[in-house]
């Protein structure tokens, strides 16, 4: 089967490929005024009472992605006959005032198709189900994060990365810190024992004295002996009780009087 452009039905290369990326079976088509407002449409304007005459037929609407090698990714809003699949307008979705939303409903839409010559016109659809309304935002909003997207990959002064070229841009490149022969590495340690810095950049030599122990006479450092165990310390304590015995005492130095008028006399 052949492949055709959707908004022209011109046939494209055999190796485009197509995708679907909305379908609706049953959208109303309207003739619409031209908006009395900046901010946008409303869909009171042609589906109010008196305004039955608007609607020109009922459409099925597709959004089709179209892509081609070598070339940039296009995205169509089309309005086809339900019967025979004839088209009936496109709408190049190239932005987002392509397909715009009413001010006062949210399932009624407004679309610049563009016809033969590049004719532009502005059609209204509405939807029977607002479910559908919502699935159609959200189509079009995907293919608007691909735009964007698109446009910084090939924005002026940068190249499209394809292949392997894409794939060496987004792994960074790694730094090798290893010595090389011959280097060495040189750290300074601050305050360590021995030395104290005088100034800024000057370091002096302090003398550590030795422990009380003292030296030997070949040299070698003494130490002292260890601490009494606290078995020890009590055996000394025991000791020392049992080997204090008390003197006697006369009575006179006891403060007892023994002359000739005593108490004890």
């Amino acid at each position: 089967m052949t492949t055709v452009d959707p908004s022209t039905g011109a046939p494209l290369p055999a190796d485009a490929i197509q995708r679907v990326l909305f379908i609706a079976s049953s959208v109303h088509v309207y003739s619409i005024p031209p908006a009395t407002s900046t901010k946008g449409y409303l869909a009171a304007s042609w589906t109010g009472s008196g305004s039955a005459a608007r609607q020109i037929f009922t459409a099925r609407l597709r959004v089709i992605e179209t892509a081609i090698p070598n070339e940039t990714v296009q995205t169509d809003v089309v309005l086809e006959d339900p019967s025979n699949g004839q088209l009936f307008a496109a709408a190049p979705y190239t932005d987002a005032g392509a397909v715009e939303q009413v001010l006062d409903s949210s399932r009624f839409f407004a679309v610049r198709v563009v016809g033969e010559g590049g004719r532009k016109a502005v059609l209204g659809i509405g939807f029977e189900e607002r479910s559908e309304a919502i699935d159609l935002g959200i189509a079009l909003q995907e293919v608007r994060k691909f735009q964007g997207a698109g446009k910084e990959n090939t924005a002026p002064g940068r190249k499209k990365a394809t292949g392997k070229s894409a794939v060496a841009e987004k792994v960074p490149e790694k730094i090798d810190f290893s010595l090389k022969e011959g280097q060495t590495i040189h750290i300074d340690i601050g305050n360590r024992p021995g030395k104290r810095r005088e100034g800024r950049g000057e370091t002096v030599d302090r003398y550590i004295a030795p422990p009380s122990g003292g030296f030997l006479d070949n040299g070698a450092m003494s130490f002292l002996p260890p601490p009494p165990s606290a078995q020890d310390i009590r055996a000394e304590k025991s000791k020392n009780r049992h080997d204090a015995v008390p003197e006697p005492r006369s009575i006179a130095a006891l403060g007892f009087d023994d002359g000739e008028f005593g108490e004890f006399q």
